[in-house]
């Protein structure tokens, strides 16, 4: 098949990147580029270029340097396209072919299961005066995060096991306290 002008200019546009890469000397370049554009057939055009990549080369992963802010650091090859995986982004949603994807949302973490967290853990210096709230908010907590979505279903729980913890603790010791007074 005959070859056409844009043919040409895309083959002349492979031995730049050659050249430019130092695949071909001057030498060399120029006269490729005198057959490019003597060549009348896509056959020709080829075999210009057969022992030349088509495009840019990945760039090898290279270790940091100690001196070089991690922003500034090479980064991998990014294969173009809707379904692209890697960076920029650790997972994407299937997007509509041609539609850019987008991150998924941040999840927030609910408030009332860091306070059940936060209360559990105060019982240690409060004497067990945080534990009924900490059930409290850890039970609501739990119940907003599987009504409403969102993270904290840990925190929560941690929340609720100190309290109960701390609950049967003082219990145990007012329980002991007054045995020992009836004795």
């Amino acid at each position: 098949m005959r070859a056409s002008h844009a043919d040409r200019e895309r083959t002349t546009d492979v031995l730049k990147a050659g050249f430019a890469e130092g695949r071909l000397n001057a030498e060399e370049y120029g006269e490729r580029v005198e057959r490019v554009h003597k060549a009348q057939t896509y056959g020709e055009l080829s075999a210009i270029v057969q022992d030349l990549p088509n495009g840019p080369m990945p760039m090898p992963y290279l270790p940091q340097s100690p001196y070089l802010p991690a922003a500034f650091a090479p980064q991998p090859y990014a294969q173009p396209g809707p379904y692209r995986s890697g960076p920029p982004y650790p997972y994407q949603y299937p997007p509509f072919y041609g539609a850019p994807a987008f991150p998924p949302p941040v999840r927030r973490t609910n408030g009332t299961a860091v306070a059940a967290l936060v209360l559990g853990i105060a019982e240690f210096w409060t004497l067990g005066l945080t534990a009924v709230p900490a059930l409290i908010c850890g039970h609501t907590a739990r119940a907003q995060i599987r009504r409403q979505g969102g993270e904290g279903s840990g925190m929560a729980t941690a929340g609720i096991v100190l309290g109960w913890l701390a609950v049967g603790f003082w219990g145990l010791v007012l329980l002991l306290a007054v045995l020992a007074a009836g004795h």
